[in-house]
């Protein structure tokens, strides 16, 4: 069972998404503007965040972007917008998935409990390359010694990376295991989280490379 925190401001939407959400046996705390939402999240352990956009008060973009400095919980964006642009600034403000309404409750849950699989861990894993460390337990990546914030998806990316140093993998192969096979989005996405993670460990990001027309790997 984990807390979700569901921020709509439509109260029929909101009444649904508890309801399946609950349903899977989560417990439900609601949000019905991004200021509330905030509060909720610094007040309240959070497993996992479905965040709309279209809010009063602060858009889901800014509620996002202000989250990833509090916890790097999974966040599922919810909107009407169908844009391919809306989604990929979604991602690059630290969103993990993406469903556009009208939407299928039962799909929704389904995400919800697969973000919550991935992002559990194995207590004794921790990995080290460099100067970057991973320590699951805690789900924290340091740099040098310094904790950095970093979010769910490019924890997943770079420990992925990590755990496979040396080997190939093509943007379609990253999209699969990474995001999963019921994703809805495209190649971009990948390129946009090595980009991010790549600046976020500054010098220790040319352990990521670019392989032309192929895609990435990680070289220690």
């Amino acid at each position: 069972m984990a807390n979700i925190l569901i921020v709509e401001d439509e109260k029929t939407m909101q009444n649904i998404i508890s309801t399946y959400i609950q349903r899977g046996g989560h417990t439900c705390f609601r949000a019905d503007d991004g200021v509330d939402a905030l509060m909720l999240l610094k007040n309240n352990p959070m497993d996992l965040m479905i965040l709309d956009i279209m809010m009063p008060h602060l858009d889901g973009f800014s509620v996002c972007r202000m989250a990833r400095e509090m916890s790097s919980l999974p966040i599922i964006f919810l909107t009407a917008k169908e844009d391919e642009e809306d989604k990929l600034k979604g991602y690059e403000y630290g969103a993990d998935d993406y469903m556009t309404k009208p939407f299928s409750p039962k799909i929704l849950l389904a995400k919800v409990n697969a973000l919550l699989r991935r992002f559990s861990i194995n207590p004794k894993e921790s990995l080290s390359a460099g100067k970057i460390s991973i320590f699951s337990e805690a789900h924290e990546v340091f740099l040098d010694g310094q904790e950095i914030a970093i979010t769910h998806k490019e924890y997943e990316l770079l420990k992925f990376f990590m755990m496979n140093a040396g080997q190939a993998f093509s943007r379609e192969q990253l999209l699969n295991r990474i995001w999963g096979y019921e994703f809805e989005g495209n190649t971009r996405t990948v390129d946009t989280h090595v980009k991010t993670l790549r600046q976020k460990l500054g010098e220790e990001g040319k352990h990521i490379v670019t392989l032309i027309r192929s895609g990435y790997k990680f070289e220690v």
